[in-house]
């Protein structure tokens, strides 16, 4: 079961998701049509940054809970910028 049915499945029992990736699969993701994606310039594998970089781990995680809190519509894309 990929990233995007389980996503699916919790929308559908109205728990809102947001998807954290890297930026390389922006067209894979783009083509699920999922709710809020938030994409990182990180490495594939490490979508919240490097080992023990807690300040941009938590700067991307506050980045997303701000993506939940004001996408407008679904299908909703962001990039997050270091």
């Amino acid at each position: 079961m990929s990233v995007g049915h389980i996503a699916r499945l919790l929308e559908e029992n109205q728990i809102p998701t947001i998807i954290t990736a890297s930026k390389v699969f922006e067209k894979q993701l783009q083509a699920m049509h999922l709710p809020r994606v938030l994409l990182t310039s990180n490495l594939a594998g490490r979508p919240l940054g490097k080992p023990f970089d807690r300040t941009t781990q938590k700067d991307i995680i506050v980045k997303g809970l701000d993506l939940l809190d004001k996408a407008q519509e679904n299908g909703t894309v962001a990039h997050y910028e270091i």
